[in-house]
């Protein structure tokens, strides 16, 4: 290949190609499972030979050793996985507030396929799912991802070595933000909920003849579904701010 790159060269493709598919597979809208695997590798192959002569110059010269040129491609391919696996766990903020609003309208025994996951989820957890995926990419949300792909090579360059403990604690608060949020999301139909089912047992309670459940199940089915409506735009663009305050550091 020297006629056309040298071994430096292929050697920096490589370590930027490690780093760039391991984030592209894993980041919401363009890393989602739906998508075939050989459009998203062409992607970041597409996104590597763009950015190869911008960070190109910055990657160190090719190791004397197999086992370390190894080691260097594992440890982007990590750095990767890692800044895709923080970006992909926010997701999980939508998914819980589906859950809740599910269990808290009795119908969290719907269960959807869930593309986004792979696995059956409540319906509304799939529908927020889809929802999160449709704002990333009509806001351009997205355009932050690419920004972060870039950024990372200044927080996370070649000669340092992975940071795991903080890695794991960005990981920790991520998860923390996110489940917190998905309860903030879903606050409106947790307080109808607690005081519909309140006034529902106290009905049963002045007329135990009267089989209350059997009456007050459509109409908690009907009030969520109509608060969660009303509620949804709130909902995604709080979940807009949060995810651009998780992303701010990167971008």
């Amino acid at each position: 290949m020297e006629h056309y790159a040298t071994a430096q060269q292929v050697f920096a493709a490589g370590l930027v190609f490690a780093r760039l598919a391991a984030i592209v597979m894993l980041i919401p809208g363009i890393g989602e499972s739906f998508i075939p695997p050989r459009i998203r590798l062409s992607l970041a192959l597409v996104m590597a030979l763009m950015l190869f002569p911008v960070i190109g110059p910055g990657v160190p010269p090719v190791p004397a050793s197999v086992g370390l040129l190894a080691g260097a491609v594992i440890k982007e391919a990590l750095i990767g996985l890692m800044i895709g696996g923080i970006l992909r766990l926010f997701m999980a903020s939508l998914a819980s507030a589906g859950e809740i609003v599910s269990i808290q309208t009795t119908l969290s025994f719907a269960q959807t396929a869930n593309p986004t996951q792979g696995s059956p989820t409540a319906t509304l957890g799939t529908f927020l799912g889809l929802i999160g995926v449709v704002l990333v990419m009509t806001t351009d949300l997205h355009h932050m991802f690419i920004a972060a792909i870039v950024k990372s090579y200044t927080i996370f360059p070649f000669h340092k070595p992975v940071m795991v403990n903080d890695a794991g604690r960005l990981a920790i608060e991520t998860v923390a933000k996110s489940f917190a949020l998905g309860l903030q999301m879903s606050a409106p139909v947790m307080v109808f909920a607690l005081i519909f089912n309140v006034a529902t047992g106290l009905v049963g309670r002045v007329m135990p003849q009267f089989q209350i459940f059997f009456v007050t199940s459509p109409l908690m089915v009907l009030l969520g579904l109509s608060i969660f409506a009303l509620s949804l735009g709130m909902m995604g663009m709080t979940w807009l701010d949060r995810y651009r305050d998780v992303l701010r550091p990167f971008g």
